[in-house]
C-alpha cells in the first residue's frame, strides 16, 4: 500500500492506495471524479486524458503513487463555478460531441495543446495533436471546429476549419 498526496482541482487530497492503482481509477473511485472516463485502459482512446502538472497526461498509463506530490487537473475543474471554460464552451458552442464519452479526454487535450501553441492552430495541428484521442461518433469535424474556435477565444490564431 501507497500513501499518496496531491493536489486535484485545487483540492489537497490524500489517500492510501494499491501500488498497482492507476490515476484514473484513484481519480474515479477514491475522489469520485468521474469526468475522467476509462475507455481501453491501454493509453489508445484518451479518454482518461488529466493534466498533470501542466501537462496532459493519459491517466490509465500511470500509477496514482506517481502523481504522488503533483498538481491534477480534471475535467471537473476547468470550469470556474457556473462559467465554462472556452474549451468547454466551443465544444458546446460547435457541437463537438454526440455520445460525449470521449469528449472529457478531448477537451482536456484541446486545453493542453492550445496552451502550447499560443501562436494560433491551425486544422493539421489540431487534426494531428488529436490523434491519441478517438471518437466513434462525430467524424472529428466538429471537435476540430471547437477546438479553432476555443483557441481563438483564449487569444490565439485559427485558420477556420472548411
Amino acid at each position: 500500500m501507497a500513501e499518496i498526496s496531491m493536489t486535484v482541482n485545487g483540492r489537497k487530497v490524500t489517500g492510501t492506495v494499491e501500488d498497482r492503482t492507476l490515476l484514473v481509477h484513484f481519480l474515479r473511485e477514491n475522489l469520485g471524479l468521474t469526468g475522467t472516463h476509462v475507455g481501453c485502459d491501454t493509453s489508445q482512446c484518451g479518454a482518461c486524458v488529466v493534466h498533470l502538472d501542466g501537462k496532459a497526461v493519459k491517466s490509465c498509463t500511470m500509477l496514482a503513487a506517481q502523481a504522488s506530490g503533483s498538481e491534477v487537473t480534471t475535467i471537473e475543474g476547468l470550469a470556474q463555478g457556473a462559467e465554462l471554460h472556452p474549451v468547454q464552451a466551443a465544444f458546446r458552442e460547435h457541437h463537438g460531441l454526440q455520445c460525449g464519452f470521449c469528449t472529457p479526454g478531448m477537451i482536456m487535450a484541446a486545453v493542453d495543446m492550445i496552451n502550447r501553441h499560443p501562436e494560433g492552430l491551425d486544422e493539421k495541428t489540431v487534426r494531428a495533436e488529436l490523434e491519441g484521442n478517438l471518437c466513434r461518433c462525430t467524424g472529428y469535424h466538429n471537435i476540430v471546429k471547437a477546438v479553432l474556435a476555443a483557441a481563438e477565444a483564449m487569444g490565439g490564431k485559427a485558420v477556420k476549419a472548411a
